[in-house]
């Protein structure tokens, strides 16, 4: 199952996830992405959005208002669904209109490969980014050991180039799996630390003693954060 969390409100943005791209809704084009992997439902706080996705003849759930965070949202959607404990619940950004499928396919075929394996609460990936891409703060970086397995995520540039030049810098893409069961697991931790310093909820799970399993993928996908963005997207999709 793959949920797009879809809140109607935004600081920086409202209403984005209904925003027009090449004349379908930002979210809509977003399940629409994706669809052919697994059956994809929007997980909303608003009856609009929940209209226009059945429009669209998308499946939607409408869920609390107060939720903190995408994940919260997702998990009470997996409740509604009654969606079985090892089912596998894939995390899409509902800002992500051009997301690849072989991006999302990874991480389904990696979270369905460490179900049973309770020590990996998430899954997701990363592309190789340059050097002076990550010296941007809202790309966030990751390093791995040799299993692929997350040491840390920050908004810094990790890891450091103390003595020499680096260019392969590892640049998060914000995608997550899990098993409905470690959904639940990960919705009962409180905030980290760490979490709050960074605003990387990801960062809860290692400070919880969990595991990260990521991947490597190619994509040219961006998220949607400001008008801005979205005046690139609308570029991007007339090419």
């Amino acid at each position: 199952m793959i949920i797009i969390p879809a809140r109607i409100g935004s600081s920086r943005f409202p209403n984005k996830v209904l925003a027009d791209i090449g004349g379908i809704p930002m979210v809509v084009r977003t399940a629409m992405a994706v669809q052919e992997i697994d059956s994809v439902v929007i997980a909303t706080d608003a009856q609009e959005v929940i209209d226009i996705a059945k429009e669209h003849g998308i499946d939607a759930v409408m869920t609390s208002n107060t939720h903190k965070s995408g994940t919260d949202r997702i998990y009470e959607a997996a409740q509604k669904l009654g969606l079985p404990e090892d089912e596998i619940v894939i995390n899409v950004q509902g800002d992500e209109p051009f997301i690849e499928h072989e991006v999302v396919q990874a991480i389904y075929d990696l979270s369905k490969k460490n179900a049973s394996n309770e020590q990996i609460m998430m899954n997701s990936c990363y592309k190789l980014i340059s050097n002076p891409e990550a010296d941007d703060p809202n790309i966030v970086k990751v390093v791995t050991d040799t299993d692929e397995i997350a040491l840390y995520f920050s908004r810094a540039k990790i890891p450091y180039p103390r003595d020499h030049h680096f260019d392969s810098y590892k640049g998060h893409l914000g995608i997550y799996g899990f098993t409905v069961r470690s959904l639940r697991t990960y919705c009962t931790l409180t905030p980290s630390p760490l979490e709050d310093i960074e605003k990387l909820e990801q960062l809860r799970t290692l400070h919880y003693g969990y595991s990260i399993a990521m991947v490597q993928v190619d994509t040219k996908s961006f998220g949607i954060d400001t008008q801005e963005d979205l005046e690139k997207a609308v570029k991007f999709h007339r090419l």
